[in-house]
């Protein structure tokens, strides 16, 4: 039953925040874009690395 409630709140929140989002016109320029994504990947290595050793320890 938990599951049920998870996913209503998800597709709620979903119903509610894209419309938000296209509405309010807000765009990034190429360079900030490419300023954003050279953190993406150290950002998911240090998250894997954490996952595993949250793992190991557990």
């Amino acid at each position: 039953m938990t599951i049920l409630y998870i996913i209503g709140i998800l597709f709620l929140a979903l119903v509610v925040i894209v419309p938000l989002l296209e509405k309010s016109n807000w765009r990034m320029s190429g360079q900030d874009m490419s300023k954003l994504t050279r953190w993406f990947w150290p950002l998911l290595m240090i998250l894997l690395v954490a996952q595993l050793i949250k793992m190991m320890v557990s």
